[in-house]
């Protein structure tokens, strides 16, 4: 029996076919399945937001009994806190309420490196706290000369240009993170040092100021390994602001509420260890939009079925660290359909990729800016190695060092002239960009200018492309709340990869034929 030509074209290609299918229905079963069984919503923007924050504590202990109490954050204008927990493996753990809520880990003897954890959902909420917190006590201070004169010249000079409480406040942190000081704050800043915050409390106390140190954790999506902010909160009366200390902008903070958490309001201790040494404490946190989070935070937390595929179940350091790598596939698949399906050219297969990546740390424009400084002036330095006749790797060697070393002058440059954004160049990968100049180089001495531009114009579209669709909130949402969007993502992976047509840009050749 004759087979027929269809059929033999399309046979070596059926299990493409079948695992493409297999692909497709298990991801949009496990989509769908997450959907209905957890709720969790498919479209972004319809939720609430949710912060996860986890902190970890670390000390080494001497065989001795521990105790270990941590401030924890309270309910405040903005946030609301949903749910605590704690991971401390033999030991005891209390959430300790009150004015001062705190954490208190207990144990009978521990010995070497420790590390406890704390995990706290927040919602961001608009509901103001109705309950104010009291003002703290009015202290008696006083310095030895000649501190005593300055803090009293800067005190009435202060005060002179000031008309209630806050406006004093900003007088004085305008004076002391002024970049020309005079010799008062000048003599102040050298002797205080780091205790120059307590030193503004003990200022305003002499003003008859209430004012306490309280301490904020800046809140921004994906990060790891933070350290809480010290700030300064003041009273009016009945109603109380917090204010940056010197180095940052000197504005209220009670005006952006959902940029910083504050994680300790009452002037106490972030951290106190009995029983250990070379404790810290460090932040790492997670944002995420979720509707109903009362059934979402128990379904994800009490059911654990053989599909509930959640990176909500991970530490948050490991979660911030997911949902950036989550997003690659994407990227991935932009790179697919522009160079087989388009044509495009690109310098390196997935190099849009990774500076797609570096453009989301940095921003589009500050982003491309610095792409094109770094890589314009890695090819001249590269034109001129390329006369000393340098072995391959020992060129490349040559080529991250000066890469590095660029990198370190723009910062440095972008900073004196008070162009912070350029600060963000650093988070370029150094590698792949040596190895771009390298090929571009390469690519300039055999193909000509006209290649460099086409492959280098491509990489840098690509990456824009890649940029918008993996820095879209609804892809970020889809990405990390449904695993199974990576099989669909692989199935169009591999569906692209069958087509063996023409590319679109290859369809110009045949333009002479359309206007005969």
């Amino acid at each position: 029996m004759a087979v027929s030509p269809v059929s033999r074209i399309n046979l070596p290609r059926l299990p493409l076919f079948i695992i493409v299918a297999v692909l497709l229905v298990v991801g949009i079963f496990l989509i769908l399945h997450r959907h209905w069984v957890y709720e969790v919503p498919l479209m972004y923007g319809e939720t609430q937001t949710i912060w996860s924050v986890e902190a970890s504590v670390e000390f080494a202990a001497y065989g001795e009994p521990v105790r270990v109490s941590m401030a924890r954050p309270g309910d405040q204008d903005g946030f609301t806190i949903l749910k605590e927990a704690g991971a401390s493996p033999g030991y005891g753990l209390n959430f300790i309420e009150g004015d001062d809520p705190r954490a208190e880990w207990t144990i009978r003897a521990a010995d070497g490196h420790q590390e406890l954890f704390y995990r706290a959902e927040i919602l961001v909420s608009q509901q103001p706290v109705l309950q104010e917190l009291p003002a703290p006590e009015i202290r008696a201070v006083s310095w030895p000369e000649p501190y005593a004169t300055a803090v009293n010249s800067v005190l009435s000079r202060a005060y002179a240009t000031s008309a209630d409480n806050y406006s004093l406040v900003r007088e004085l942190l305008k004076r002391f993170g002024d970049q020309d000081p005079d010799q008062d704050i000048q003599l102040l800043k050298t002797h205080f040092g780091e205790r120059l915050p307590q030193l503004l409390v003990d200022m305003l106390n002499k003003a008859r100021v209430s004012a306490t140190l309280v301490y904020g954790l800046p809140l921004e999506d994906g990060r790891r390994r933070q350290q809480l902010v010290t700030m300064l909160r003041v009273w009016s009366g009945d109603s109380s602001e917090v204010f940056r200390l010197p180095g940052e902008p000197v504005e209220s903070l009670t005006r952006d509420p959902e940029s910083m958490l504050l994680w300790e309001q009452h002037g106490a201790p972030v951290l106190d260890v009995m029983g250990g040494r070379d404790s810290g404490i460090r932040f790492s946190m997670i944002k995420r939009e979720e509707s109903t989070y009362a059934n979402i935070a128990e379904n994800l937390s009490s059911q654990h079925d053989f599909l509930n595929f959640s990176i909500h179940s991970l530490p948050i350091e490991e979660q911030a660290m997911f949902k950036t790598i989550l997003l690659i596939p994407i990227g991935a698949l932009i790179v697919c359909i522009l160079r087989v399906l388009v044509g495009i050219r690109t310098s390196g297969t997935f190099m849009p990729v990774l500076i797609a990546l570096a453009f989301i740390q940095t921003s589009l424009v500050t982003g491309l800016v610095g792409f094109l400084l770094v890589v314009a002036t890695g090819l001249l330095i590269r034109s001129y190695l390329s006369r000393l006749n340098l072995l391959l790797v020992a060129r490349i060697t040559a080529v991250i060092i000066t890469v590095i070393a660029i990198i370190s002058i723009f910062s440095v440059l972008s900073f004196k002239v008070g162009l912070t954004e350029g600060l963000k160049i650093t988070f370029f990968p150094m590698i792949i960009l040596s190895w771009t100049i390298e090929r571009m180089s390469i690519l300039w001495e055999e193909e000509g200018v006209h290649e460099v531009v086409v492959q280098g114009g491509g990489s840098l579209l690509t990456a824009v492309l890649a940029y918008w669709a993996m820095n879209d909130p609804w892809i970020r949402h889809l990405t990390f709340n449904f695993i199974g969007i990576q099989f669909v993502v692989l199935a169009l992976v591999l569906m692209i990869g069958s087509y063996t047509g023409y590319r679109l840009l290859e369809l110009r050749r045949f333009a002479s034929f359309g206007s005969q």
